[in-house]
């Protein structure tokens, strides 16, 4: 086997992680030292020897992330992320290796969002640490997008007028003064403004500023 992956036998436990790693290089031996040392901190692990089968196969719910080789043969590995990149508004996190690593490679892979690229031999350590990273950012990034879509099925549910009785409490108007902007009265815009809070299942001006803002709904004020 080549001595891509070092030091194992000095390698310390891992933070605890979840999650499904793709593993992606043409090198049978990298592949199975990668497989071994993910799965021993008790990660499931998919294995590819390119690109095109990555491609290929059924992706498992749940955060993720991908270890690929940049120099790949058929199609490379920053190709891959390109393509990643534009099928996917948020694809998973990926993390580099090569034996043939150089700045500018480097930091085109940054660019496009690479979340760490490690050369060859590295530690396992390393490796480790980079997953567990990349794994957590995934995890984060789920979340938010499951609050996000909550949110808008929330604002879905609200009437127009209590849609915009929330605008102009995120923007900072009292209730006299968006019953006076709305040309109703103070007592309506009271009901509305609670009916709307609980729907939206925020509980201060400031929570609901940040939901509304992350659905692209802009508080305006007079």
């Amino acid at each position: 086997m080549l001595n891509t992956v070092t030091d194992r036998s000095a390698t310390p436990c891992a933070h605890p992680a979840a999650g499904v790693v793709y593993i992606v290089d043409d090198d049978d031996s990298v592949r199975d030292a990668l497989t071994s040392l993910l799965r021993s901190i008790d990660l499931e692990v998919h294995a590819f020897h390119s690109a095109e089968a990555f491609l290929a196969a059924p992706k498992r719910p749940g955060p993720s992330c991908l270890v690929l080789d940049v120099r790949l043969r058929g199609q490379s590995g920053l190709a891959l992320q390109k393509s990643l990149l534009m099928q996917e508004r948020s694809p998973m996190p990926v993390v580099f290796m090569t034996g043939y690593g150089d700045i500018a490679m480097t930091v085109e892979a940054m660019k496009a969002g690479a979340i760490d690229f490690l050369t060859k031999p590295f530690r396992d350590q390393d490796m480790i640490d980079a997953v567990v990273a990349a794994l957590q950012r995934d995890a984060q990034r789920l979340e938010a997008d499951s609050s996000l879509m909550e949110a808008r099925e929330h604002w879905n549910a609200l009437t127009p007028r209590e849609r915009e009785v929330l605008v102009n409490v995120a923007a900072g108007l009292m209730n006299k003064q968006i019953a006076s902007k709305m040309c109703i009265a103070e007592v309506t815009v009271k009901i509305h403004r609670g009916q709307a809070m609980r729907k939206m299942n925020v509980r201060s001006v400031a929570e609901l500023v940040r939901k509304i803002v992350a659905l692209g709904v802009e508080p305006c004020g007079e």
